[in-house]
Formats: structure tokens, sequence, C-alpha cells
């Protein structure tokens, strides 16, 4: 049996390796905050003490964080991922991060005679618990070939994209299409608000008719989870002045209902449409 590795145990992370850990997989496990392992450790996590002793204890080493920063965090230095590699092991980034970054990763772990794979993925939290996420993978074919097994267990839709760096701007192209798709959900949502619509009834018929995609239909209640899946994205300025920067992108909705009235957004030149 293929020894697996999480570095990353956050809301998509900890789903992930509790996804593995259900289809009996023997899986190594890590976060900096150990809380987040507790329900994990109960399924039969292996909890290791730093990215380096995942790194050390598995063949296949997956990473899920939030940005290429925090890549830089768990690959690098003496406990990071890239200490713990050795030749004929495999390491998997799900993260999304920059193109570059990812390349940059990769080249290191071939130096230590390791093979790395990008593999963005899309999809809910749901999704991740259920293995029905859509994963898109860039890296070496022979790799992909060797771990795809894996892959499939997390996702329904596995395509292998190219390298690296191609690999993550499909899924850069996949976020564009999903910001503007809750802006414009969010828009049509206060619009019949507006008209004295009931919310719950906009949401029923607008997630049921022709712009229903999946993305809108998990977010259909457009209510903020006490955790956010994925942070509002930086180039949404009028959420950072309303102080949503770190709140999931179901914020939008209270973004776009603010902007009507918001001092500090009418300050900046922001106005609803």
């Amino acid at each position: 049996m293929t020894t697996i590795g999480v570095v990353g145990l956050g809301p998509m992370g900890g789903r992930i390796a509790g996804r593995l850990l259900s289809r009996g997989n023997h899986v190594y496990g890590t976060d900096r905050t150990r809380l987040k392992a507790d329900a994990l450790l109960e399924q039969g996590l292996l909890w290791c003490h730093s990215p380096r002793e995942v790194a050390e204890a598995a063949d296949v080493v997956f990473s899920m964080v939030t940005d290429s920063e925090a890549l830089e965090a768990v690959t690098a230095g003496a406990e990071g991922i890239l200490a713990g590699l050795a030749a004929g092991k495999v390491y998997v980034d799900m993260s999304t991060v920059s193109a570059q970054a990812s390349r940059e990763v990769a080249e290191r772990v071939a130096a230590r005679g390791a093979s790395m794979l990008a593999a963005p993925v899309s999809g809910s939290v749901a999704a991740a618990e259920e293995g029905s996420l859509t994963i898109i993978v860039g890296g070496d074919t022979d790799v992909f070939e060797r771990v795809e097994p894996i892959l499939r267990q997390l996702g329904s839709t596995v395509t292998f994209a190219g390298d690296n760096g191609q690999a993550l701007l499909l899924k850069l192209a996949t976020n564009i299409s999903l910001a503007v798709q809750a802006l414009g959900f969010s828009e049509a949502v206060w619009l019949a608000e507006q008209g004295g619509i009931e919310r719950n009834l906009a949401l029923d018929v607008l997630t049921r008719s022709a712009i229903g995609s999946p993305m809108l239909q998990a977010r259909a209640p457009l209510d903020l989870p006490d955790k956010a899946w994925f942070d509002v994205q930086e180039l949404l300025s009028a959420a950072r002045v309303l102080g949503y920067e770190h709140p999931d992108i179901a914020a939008l909705f209270q973004v776009f209902s603010e902007m009507v009235t918001a001092p500090a957004v009418r300050e900046r030149g922001f106005r609803a449409a």
C-alpha cells in the first residue's frame, strides 16, 4: 500500500485527509495547529510534528495551503517538505498558488531526486469530503499516471493539463469566473430583494434556472460560514474597504449590499451598478 502524507489540515486539506483515511489509506499529517487534526486522529491519522516528518514517512506527500507564501513556508527550511524528500518520492501540491512559485518548488524537488505535481482543485469542502473535486494536474506524465489512482479517490474529474504552471493557469481562469459569477449572483439576489421578493424564493428560482452552476448552488444560502473556504480575492477592492478581505467569497453578497450606503465605499469611489 502506498503511504500518503498530507501537510495542511485546514477546511480543504482536512477533508482531503479524511477522504483518504475513509478509503483505507495509511495517512500521515501535520498542520501548524494540532487542534485541527483531532477528528482526523480519531479516524486513524498518524500525527507528525513537521512537514519534514510527513515527507520522510510518506511515499506520496500532498499539501494544501493558502497561498504562495504558505507554500514556501511548508516546503523550505530544515523542517520543510523538501528536507524530507528522497529519490523516488512524489510531492503533490493542491494549493492555488502562482505558476512561478510552483515551478520554482518543482525545480528544488527535482534536485532532491523526487518528483512534483501541481494539482489545484475546484470544488467546495463538501466535494472534498465526497471525493467529487475537479482536479487539474500539471507535471510529468509518468508521475501523474503513478499517482492518478490516489487522485481519483479525491476527484470525480481528474485532468492532466501540461506542466505545473499550466495547471495553475487553468485554476486561475476558473477562479476569475467564480468571482464574476458570485458578484453577478449577488447583484441578482439583491435586485430581487429590493423588489420585495423573499430571499429564499429568489435563491430557489435562480439556482434552478440556466445560471444555476454547481458553485452557485453550493453557495446559494449566502450565509457566511464560521471559517472561510477560500479568501475573497484581493482585487476586490470594495471588499477590502468593507473589512471582507479574509472572509469567504460568500461575503460578496454583503459587499454588494453595503456598496449602496457604506461611506467608506463611497469615499473610495465604488458604487453599486
